[in-house]
């Protein structure tokens, strides 16, 4: 999908079961509204999925899922694939707001986030992973998870990270590895003016029974959450996100009305 313009317009649209890119009503001075929905109802083995959003000549868009994204059981070595790429043109913004991927006992995805921002652009995303089905006792022993992230900024690259676990059951466990945590989050603002909003970051993240960080490379502002427990570090990544979009962007201090229901 691509939006162009102020105020922004939709420009192209094309999408394919099993994503569907629905566009509800935005409220009154914010910007438009994409839904994401995986009509499949979650992703296995042997997935391939991608999806693209841009806007350029001043336009911005938020985009968010229709609900969490669930990761099921493989049966063999297969694995699931997902990428999302973000496109900031000149003077656009972008916010990447997905609800959390749960990753099922066995499961095994490789994902990526592409990020390509104009010098003159900014965006803001975010991911959220739990392992295990907390509301079952599940807990993540076995399966494969590689998520990684590639970033440019004016046309280079500014930065990439990558997280890979081949026996996660031992790495979430391991003093050295997660120690415990049973949901992650990562958080990223690219912009010219990161480095402005780094002290705010690190206070609005802050919060009981969350281990949080933040720092600045450059024009990009990456933030951290580990928790053993998800719930609490959903509110916690879910308050951050609504009062950071107020200060970059200008917008209400909360989340779009989806994320209530």
């Amino acid at each position: 999908m691509t939006f162009v313009g102020s105020p922004p317009r939709l420009l192209s649209l094309y999408n394919r079961a099993p994503y569907r890119v629905l566009f509800p009503r935005a409220e009154a001075g914010t910007p438009p509204l994409a839904v994401v929905a995986n009509l499949s109802g979650g992703i296995v083995a042997g997935d391939r999925m991608a999806l693209t959003a841009a806007a350029s000549d001043g336009a911005s868009l938020v985009v968010t899922t229709q609900a969490a994204e669930k990761v099921y059981r493989s049966f063999d070595s297969r694995r699931a694939e997902t990428s999302v790429r973000l496109e900031a043109g000149p003077g656009a913004w972008i916010e990447w707001l997905p609800f959390e991927t749960i990753l099922f006992d066995e499961s095994r995805l490789s994902r990526t986030l592409a990020i390509d921002v104009a010098p003159d652009a900014r965006v803001a995303a975010g991911e959220m992973l739990v392992f295990g089905r907390s509301a079952y006792g599940e807990t993540l022993n076995g399966g494969f998870l590689a998520d990684s992230w590639d970033v440019r900024f004016a046309g280079r690259s500014v930065w990439a990270d990558a997280f890979r676990m081949e026996q996660p059951g031992k790495i979430l466990k391991h003093p050295a590895g997660l120690a415990g945590a049973r949901a992650a989050a990562t958080f990223v603002y690219v912009g010219a003016d990161a480095a402005a909003y780094l002290d705010a970051a690190r206070a609005l993240g802050e919060a009981e029974e969350v281990r949080f960080g933040a720092t600045v490379m450059g024009p990009v502002l990456i933030a951290r959450w580990l928790s053993p427990r998800p719930e609490v570090l959903r509110a916690a990544y879910a308050a951050f996100r609504a009062e950071f979009r107020a200060l970059a962007f200008g917008l209400p201090a909360r989340l779009p009305t989806i994320w209530s229901l």
